[in-house]
C-alpha cells in the first residue's frame, strides 16, 4: 500500500465512475484537483457531504479546481445514491463519484486504515496542483464530516502561496494580511511588496495580500 507525502506526484489511475470512465490526469488537465473519499454509499454523513460539495462547485470552479469523490461501491450504486443526495440535499451532484469496489484507488492513496475499519475508506482529502503534485492531505474519521469552507480557505492559501513569496497565518482567510517569506530580507521585501511591509519581529513581517 502506498504512502503519499506532501510534494509527491499524485498516482494516476483509470476507473469507472458515476460519469463513466475517469483517468485522473486527463480529467484534471491543467486544473487543480480535490479528491475526497467516502466510507460507503447510502450513509448519512456522506450524503450531507456530497450534497454540500455540489453546492460548493461554483466556488471550486472559480478557483480552477475540479472535484472527484470516491466510495468503495459500484457506479450503479452511486447512480442510485445520487438520487437520494439530490432529493434530501436539494441540489444536483455535478461531479464524478469514483467506483472503487476493488480498492484500486483506496490502496494507491492509503485511504483504508485497518484500525478504523478494514474495508471502508476514511474521509481522506487530497489537493493536487496542476503539476500533479500533492499539496495537502487531510484525514478525518468516518464520524466527522468535512468543513467545505475550510477546504476553500486552504485552496485560497495554496494558490496564493504557490505564486507569491508569502505564507498565511493562523485563521487567515482570503483578503487578510499575509506573512512575508522568511527567506526574503526586509529591505528586499519592501521592494517586492509595494503595498507595505510591517515588521513585527525580524522574522515576522506582514503585508497586505498581494494578489488583490
Amino acid at each position: 500500500m502506498a504512502t503519499i507525502r506532501l510534494g509527491d506526484v499524485a498516482p494516476d489511475f483509470t476507473v469507472d465512475s458515476s460519469m463513466g470512465m475517469i483517468n485522473l490526469y486527463d480529467y484534471l488537465g491543467d486544473s487543480w484537483g480535490i479528491l475526497f473519499s467516502h466510507p460507503a454509499d447510502f450513509t448519512p454523513v456522506c450524503t450531507t457531504e456530497l450534497g454540500t460539495a455540489a453546492k460548493f462547485k461554483d466556488e471550486f470552479d472559480k478557483r480552477n479546481v475540479k472535484m472527484l469523490a470516491l466510495s468503495v461501491d459500484s457506479a450503479a450504486s452511486h447512480a442510485e445514491w445520487i438520487k437520494d443526495i439530490n432529493e434530501v440535499q436539494n441540489t444536483e451532484v455535478n461531479f464524478p463519484i469514483l467506483a472503487d469496489e476493488d480498492h484500486k484507488v483506496s490502496d494507491l492513496y492509503d485511504m483504508i486504515h485497518p484500525n478504523a475499519n478494514n474495508t471502508l475508506t476514511v474521509r481522506s482529502v487530497f489537493i493536487i496542483a496542476p503539476d500533479k503534485t500533492v499539496k495537502l492531505i487531510l484525514t478525518y474519521p468516518a464520524s466527522t464530516g468535512r468543513n467545505f469552507y475550510e477546504l476553500v480557505r486552504v485552496i485560497d492559501s495554496l494558490q496564493l502561496t504557490a505564486y507569491h513569496k508569502v505564507a498565511t497565518p493562523a485563521n487567515w482567510k482570503n483578503g487578510d494580511d499575509v506573512v512575508v517569506s522568511p527567506a526574503i530580507k526586509t529591505e528586499d521585501a519592501k521592494k517586492i511588496f509595494t503595498k507595505g511591509v510591517e515588521e513585527i519581529k525580524p522574522y515576522l513581517r506582514m503585508t497586505p495580500q498581494p494578489n488583490i
